[in-house]
């Protein structure tokens, strides 16, 4: 199947939308399909879906009743496709190959008129749907639907955003005004009619009862499959060699491809960094390494750049915060051949694991939760009669939900009641307005009412909604390094590496008395002993306590003329008081950083922030360039 266009997006920084075979999308398309837009067509002749992407990024096929894409990082030949097209009696069976399949990817089916649109568990690509022009749109960017819609800024939404952290479900939310998000569990699923839609589960976590041993193997095997799916379609790709486990994994994974690998490393300005000691161990085990060390002082603080940030985002992310240093090394790896940057972000996510599964073991097997918690305290430094509360605390997670709008403005919650409980009680500040601040107990109270949590064990609800709070994150810094010139990967976050991870018994996967057991096992024979023997990391809390510093001009700057004051959300005069005392303490803890995200995502959009123009009702698709 070929695009009805030649025009090509960059890897990584394209988008679709996808229209159910109905007239009234034709309304919808004239918005949405503009000039320069690759479009694939319904045998009908009407748009099936449309957007900018890179040949590589897709896969599309048709049988005779059906059609079957994938769109992002999916090693499924177009054969393999075919046969799931022509076999296929039922949409969910579009759920089950998404299920068998390694990358990262959306994936849509149609059959007999009905339309099915799905993304990553992981939450990394996203799905989103709207009604324009009467019929039902879904696309993989909220903001790219708010326009064709004519919808703004959703006030409510975005107040919300304004909490820190943002606790399950409200962070899931779309923060455009007519715009729904489907979780990432589930599946968009649009009627013949285009009318009507409906969303149907096709993820949920594995039970977490494979042991250790099994666990490794398993994911040594996806972690193995991820990379290569990765390198099968780039002659050389860049690591992040931090000398941490996770980087170094992904190393030298890449390493055992028949791709050229460049390993980039950024040493610390703190002086007890030890980073490029460690990576430095391993580059020595890889003689045809071409390893780059960056200049330490060179590299861009956290808060650089704030004010010049244009990027392209659907949503309010606190990525923006280090933007400039996820960016900074890009160009130069390009320029030495890189046609893709991969990461290890992730390892840290699904190689450990929230303590909080020893709330339940605990009460199942009290003997190891005793021995494991005393080790955690001393480890993390709880007091005993805060790890006693937290434990204690049975409450479903409705109740626990509800009950944390009584608290927001209390003083930031001990460490191990987040740590041990359904998560970080969110707390507001004292520039978030009345109105703003009552508008965030209504949406707090709403969702407490049907509040459910990501899994029953607070453990894996824990972990699932790290994992999700992370690729909120990347999924925004991924279309930055595509725009800059490098697309990006982090292998660690595939649904097939997720599933192997938290397949493992927890107590095999966190404990205070080895360091990621998990991946150490899974990457031995792959990663040399002496690399695997490193038990700690780097924060970077230098980088972020100088950046404070460098840049409180910037922060001054950023709250003049504030677009969240102009909407009554924050009191400005605080927010530049607080920057001329850049010491406060607090700071340091990144209680700025959600404010930060939201003002400044504002700031990226047009002037409006609300309707857009488009072409008028019957006006003719634009000509395919």
């Amino acid at each position: 199947m070929t695009p009805r266009s030649s025009g090509i997006a960059g890897p990584g920084e394209g988008h679709f939308t996808v229209f159910p075979d109905c007239a009234e999308a034709l309304a919808a398309a004239r918005s949405l399909i503009t000039p320069g837009s690759r479009v694939l067509s319904y045998p009908s002749g009407r748009p099936w879906l449309a957007g900018r992407w890179h040949d590589r990024e897709i896969t599309a096929v048709r049988a005779r009743r059906s059609g079957i894409a994938v769109l992002g990082c999916c090693p499924a030949e177009a054969a393999e496709l075919q046969r799931c097209a022509e076999r296929m009696r039922d949409l969910t069976d579009a759920g089950e190959l998404a299920r068998r399949l390694p990358g990262s990817f959306h994936l849509v089916a149609d059959l007999d008129g009905r339309l099915r649109i799905q993304g990553t568990a992981s939450g990394l690509r996203r799905v989103f749907h709207a009604t324009v022009g009467g019929a039902v749109v879904a696309a993989d960017r909220a903001d790219i639907l708010a326009e064709a819609a004519g919808s703004g800024v959703d006030e409510e939404e975005l107040a919300v955003r304004l909490l820190w952290p943002v606790p399950h479900p409200l962070a899931e939310t779309s923060v455009w005004r007519g715009v729904t998000s489907v979780p990432p569990e589930d599946a968009l699923v649009v009627t013949p009619s285009g009318r009507g839609s409906r969303t149907a589960r096709w993820w949920t976590p594995p039970e977490a009862d494979d042991s250790l041993e099994t666990g490794a193997e398993n994911l040594r095997a996806a972690l193995d499959d991820a990379v290569r799916a990765r390198t099968r379609s780039a002659a050389t790709v860049s690591c992040d060699l931090s000398g941490g486990l996770d980087s170094t994994s992904v190393t030298f994974l890449a390493a055992r491809t028949p791709a050229r690998v460049i390993a980039s490393t950024w040493p610390g300005r703190d002086p007890a960094d030890s980073d490029l000691h460690w990576a430095r161990k391993a580059a020595e085990h890889l003689p045809d390494l071409d390893h780059v060390v960056w200049d330490a002082d060179a590299s861009p603080l956290v808060y650089t750049g704030l004010l010049d940030i244009d990027d392209p985002m659907d949503e309010p992310t606190i990525g923006v915060m280090d933007r400039a240093r996820v960016l900074h090394h890009l160009p130069g790896l390009a320029d030495r051949g890189s046609e893709l940057h991969l990461t290890g972000i992730g390892g840290d996510h699904i190689a450990w694991c929230s303590e909080a599964y020893y709330h339940r073991l605990l009460r199942a097997r009290p003997l190891l939760a005793l021995g494991r918690l005393r080790g955690f305290r001393a480890l993390w430094n709880w007091p005993l009669r805060d790890t006693a509360r937290a434990l204690l605390d049975s409450r479903p997670y409705g109740e626990w939900l509800a009950g944390t709008r009584r608290e927001l403005h209390a003083p930031p919650a001990p460490t191990v009641s987040g740590a041990l409980g359904w998560g970080t009680p969110p707390r507001l500040f004292d520039w978030v307005t009345p109105d703003a601040g009552e508008a965030i107990r209504r949406a707090l109270g709403r969702a407490a009412e049907n509040a459910v949590p990501l899994a029953p064990d607070r453990g894996m609800h824990t972990d699932l909604h790290l994992i999700r709070d992370c690729t909120r994150i990347l999924r925004i810094w991924d279309r930055m390094a595509a725009r800059a010139g490098l697309p990006m990967a982090s292998p660690f976050f595939d649904d097939r590496v997720i599933e192997a991870a938290l397949a493992v018994r927890p107590a095999d996967r966190v404990t205070p008395f080895s360091y990621k057991p998990l991946l150490t096992s899974a990457m031995r024979g792959v990663v040399p002993d002496v690399c695997l023997s490193r038990r700690n990391k780097a924060t970077a809390s230098m980088d972020a306590t100088n950046g404070l510093r460098e840049h409180r001009a910037d922060l001054h700057a950023l709250w003049e003329n504030s677009e969240l004051a102009r909407r009554g959300l924050v009191d400005a005069g605080r927010l530049r008081a607080l920057a001329r005392r850049p010491a406060t303490p607090g700071l340091r803890e990144a209680m700025l950083y959600s404010t930060i995200a939201c003002e400044v995502w504002l700031r990226t959009l047009a002037p409006a922030a609300g309707p857009a123009s488009g072409p008028p009702p019957g006006s003719p698709l634009p000509a395919p360039s």
